[in-house]
């Protein structure tokens, strides 16, 4: 068992402080107000909105969002290299590691959180109910159970490379290659990654899966090694199933050593694109033929997004099914009300909806309940962005969340996709293709690849330049060809390309996909209608007889 890290007394008078003697101690009252709000929260997690309204009361919004921000880099700076190894923050939560916690003292020794005298309401009234009743705080003094709580999607840790024959030089840079792939796979919110520093913690001279499983409590492990080959160094990756140790790939990557580091992009983003690609394709067949009732909890929006991004009805009518049983258990998860605006929305996009404006009604719905849940999440923001675009054609709104998102999160790639797309909607075709290459460059695994080519190659429509719009419209369809836009945005290339008769090819098909369409109906519905990239496509339509 490794040393815990951090001691706090909750009874008698606050303590927040190192283990290790003259390490760090928290002293400021907010800076302790935070540690013990954190502690006795489920899991060690509270929401950023309820720590600021809390401490710094909820009739400022902005000014409490500033003040927990600058809380937390004092934390920071005080807790200096521990801050990481205790401490894991995003858009929307702020979370403490229970597990490397020692409490000090026990119930009944002292009163709760005494002399910590916050002047705020909310705090008072929480530290007092607390005071009235302390069997609520017991549970942090018992032993702590073998079970660790499972978060509503598959989890995945990344260990260190192996040196195989223990060159400290080769151990750092199979660290930092495993501290590479572990960034680019939290990009995402449909994965949860185990912190760089909880991973290393386990890292030995070779894996031991059950450890990794039981200590993790994961779903999925990268694991492998790395060695000298003459001058260069070849890296030899493993994904596992970690509840059956099954490998479910290998990949080699290798480089020369002087020039390592700056020569492995590629060969990261082809681990992380095959980490993505492979989770999905095992979570579909674990769903496949399973009643839902037994499907597990973090496999159901893995499974939904997924099968919401393939080219069938059925497919697409099965994500619903998985969908409002994700809701049913997780009724306060903000990205499961998200994707489900974003299933309504594709649902009239791709002119499968039977009521349009019933689910123009329920994606707006569902992605303001997703932000009333948590008004500061990027991807909910974005997906808000989504249907006020592509369904209420207000794009000043649109524009605002996206822009809001990033500011956010400056790496959510649909963020930077969505924007490119509005941007492209716009005729702003230079500054699309610039986020269209974001997004793509940000997006590793995302299930939905032909989605991102298709607006790229909407992207490269509005900056005219044909050749690359239909390189990407072909890599879209080749993943997804009942993509109904992307077949018009290779009508529209072929169009200005001068290839007609290809263009007639794809136009036939457009039609037998989608029976009633007309240029009018486009016109009437497309938020570019109103710009030169709506007239360009309108063009090549009537061109092939639409």
């Amino acid at each position: 068992m490794h040393a815990k890290l951090l001691e706090i007394s909750l009874f008698g008078s606050c303590i927040v402080r190192s283990l290790e003697p003259g390490a760090f101690e928290i002293t400021g009252k907010k800076h302790r107000a935070i540690f013990a709000l954190l502690a006795t929260a489920p899991h060690g997690c509270r929401s950023r909105t309820f720590l600021q309204e809390t401490l710094w009361g909820a009739s400022c919004y902005d000014t409490g969002r500033q003040s927990l921000r600058r809380a937390l880099s004092d934390i920071k700076s005080a807790m200096g290299p521990y801050y990481n190894q205790l401490i894991a923050t995003n858009n929307s939560e702020v979370s403490l590691d229970l597990g490397n916690v020692v409490f000090a003292g026990q119930p009944g020794q002292g009163t709760f959180l005494e002399g910590l005298d916050v002047p705020a309401p909310l705090f008072e009234a929480w530290r007092d109910a607390v005071r009235a009743n302390p069997d609520q705080v017991h549970a942090l003094f018992r032993a702590p159970s073998s079970s660790v709580p499972r978060p509503p999607v598959p989890t995945v840790t990344v260990m260190p490379l192996l040196s195989i024959d223990g060159n400290p030089e080769l151990s750092m840079l199979g660290d930092w290659f495993a501290e590479e792939i572990c960034r680019s796979l939290s990009r995402t919110n449909l994965l949860a990654v185990i912190s760089h520093f909880s991973s290393r913690a386990l890292a030995g001279r070779r894996i031991d899966i059950e450890a990794i499983r039981s200590k993790l409590a994961v779903d999925y492990c990268v694991a492998g090694s790395i060695r000298h080959v003459g001058d260069d160094v070849v890296t030899d990756v493993d994904f596992l199933d970690a509840e059956t140790g099954r490998i479910l790939w290998t990949r080699q990557f290798s480089g020369k050593q002087n020039d390592f580091i700056n020569h492995s992009g590629q060969g990261l983003a082809n681990i992380v694109t095959s980490v993505g690609n492979a989770i999905a394709a095992d979570t579909l067949q674990y769903v496949r033929g399973r009643p839902i009732n037994e499907i597990a909890d973090h496999k159901l929006l893995m499974a939904s997004v997924s099968l919401m991004h393939r080219s069938t009805l059925r497919d697409f009518a099965k994500s619903r099914e998985l969908l409002d049983e994700a809701l049913s258990r997780s009724p306060r998860s903000a990205e499961v009300h998200a994707w489900r605006g974003k299933w309504h929305v594709l649902s009239v996009v791709n002119g499968w909806s039977s009521d349009a404006a019933k689910d123009t009604k329920s994606a707006v719905g569902s992605t303001s309940k997703a932000l009333d849940i948590d008004p500061e999440n990027a991807f909910c923001m974005t997906i808000d962005g989504f249907a006020n675009n592509n369904l209420l054609r207000r794009l000043d709104v649109a524009s605002n969340r996206y822009e809001d998102a990033l500011e956010q999160n400056p790496n959510e790639a649909l963020s930077w996709l969505l924007r490119g797309a509005l941007l492209a909607f716009q005729d702003a075709g230079e500054q699309a293709v610039h986020a269209a290459r974001k997004a793509q460059k940000l997006s590793p695994i995302d299930p939905f690849k032909y989605f991102y080519d298709s607006l790229s190659a909407t992207a490269f429509l509005a900056a005219e330049d044909y050749e690359e719009a239909l390189k990407f419209a072909d890599m879209s369809l080749g993943r997804n060809r009942r993509h109904l836009s992307t077949l018009r945005a290779k009508i529209t290339a072929l169009h200005f390309l001068d290839r007609g008769d290809e263009a007639n090819e794809v136009a036939d098909e457009l039609r037998t996909r989608q029976p009633g369409f007309t240029v009018e109906s486009y016109l009437r519905a497309h938020p570019a209608s109103d710009y030169q990239l709506g007239h360009n496509v309108a063009k090549a339509l009537r061109a092939t007889g639409f």
